[in-house]
């Protein structure tokens, strides 16, 4: 087979893996919102066993749906905060939590079996399947995070570690963003010398938006998204008062509510300042019209995630826009992603 030849069925093939990919991140997307949904019905802890393989069985008769609420109620949840909780409503709270376990397990066949059956028909070009790999260990190393984090909940206080959810959500959107990656670099081969000068600053702010989000599931871990419920106000005023007493201070970034709020709505005027001088910069300084597109595209999602994040703080977060505003910062990453990578072949 010529050079030629084989870069033409490579082509072809990854067309195909990409395919295949974006179905893959698609389902991913929506695992990111549905935890998202569990943590906001405060579903997370309603499984008490971890159970790999069999627990993709559900109770099937009312005597195991007694069986399961019982080991329940052996944990700090039912006793401190759901005590005399009905079978029915423990039934709600458990399905959530199931059908987040379940869908994680899904993912994994779903790349596992495709990357498998890619390999056997030498589909993948050489050097990708390296990263496939990466990506399916990453998704194994998340389903052990997500137990380690379930667990720091059923010991003495019924809330999972802020630290520990953090670390899950953000495993879940690295997994995310290094698929989207990959999806682009299959479907757009950068055939450029040098990138454009822009590239960095993209990448850049992708990396930020990412830490945006772990800064979203800091507020989430320690629900300090119901501490102040006004904007563009938090209280009486701007800077709310006690923000930093702690000794030392740098740990109230992780443990006190009012700092924590506060830094996640400074770090989030600081990205619109941002993402407006770098689209702005796009469009007037690339000719490409993918490039331009992803500025465009970067600004709609940062607006879209703006409008969102206000209307769930002052709405006291209710579980449809809590969920999509997790989606919005999702989809925010995705497009400086895009974006991103636009510039890789941009003149």
């Amino acid at each position: 087979m010529t050079s030629l030849t084989a870069n033409t069925t490579y082509a072809s093939y990854d067309r195909q893996i990409a395919s295949w990919l974006i179905v893959c991140a698609g389902v991913i997307f929506g695992m990111i919102i549905l935890g998202g949904v569990t943590r906001l019905t405060n579903s997370g802890l309603s499984m008490v066993e971890w159970r790999p393989l069999m627990g993709i069985i559900p109770p099937m008769s009312e005597a195991a749906w007694l069986e399961v609420f019982e080991k329940y109620k052996q944990y700090p949840e039912y006793q401190q905060i759901n005590r005399g909780m009905s079978l029915d409503g423990f039934k709600y709270i458990f399905m959530y939590e199931y059908l987040h376990r379940v869908l994680g397990r899904l993912i994994g066949v779903l790349f596992f079996v495709p990357m498998v059956y890619f390999s056997l028909k030498q589909r993948v070009k050489p050097g990708l399947m390296p990263k496939l790999w990466g990506l399916f260990i990453l998704g194994g190393c998340q389903g052990l995070l997500g137990w380690y984090m379930v667990k720091s909940g059923l010991v003495d206080r019924p809330d999972v570690s802020q630290y520990r959810l953090t670390a899950h959500l953000g495993l879940a959107v690295l997994i995310y963003a290094l698929m989207v990656w990959l999806i682009l670099d299959l479907l757009y081969p950068s055939k450029a010398e040098k990138v454009h000068g822009l590239y960095r600053y993209g990448v850049v702010l992708a990396a930020l938006v990412y830490l945006m989000i772990l800064s979203g599931g800091l507020v989430a871990g320690t629900n300090a998204g119901f501490a102040y419920n006004t904007w563009p106000l938090m209280g009486d005023s701007f800077v709310p008062a006690g923000l930093y007493n702690f000794e030392p201070a740098w740990y109230a970034a992780f443990e006190d509510i009012a700092t924590i709020q506060f830094n996640h709505r400074m770090f989030a005027y600081a990205l619109v300042l941002l993402i407006g001088v770098f689209s702005l910069q796009v469009l007037l300084r690339t000719d490409s019209g993918r490039a331009k597109l992803g500025a465009a595209l970067f600004l709609a999602a940062l607006v879209l995630q703006v409008m969102l994040g206000i209307s769930t703080l002052v709405m006291q977060v209710p579980v449809s826009l809590g969920a999509a505003h997790q989606g919005g910062a999702v989809v925010l990453l995705t497009a400086a992603i895009f974006a991103a990578h636009s510039l890789k072949s941009a003149r």
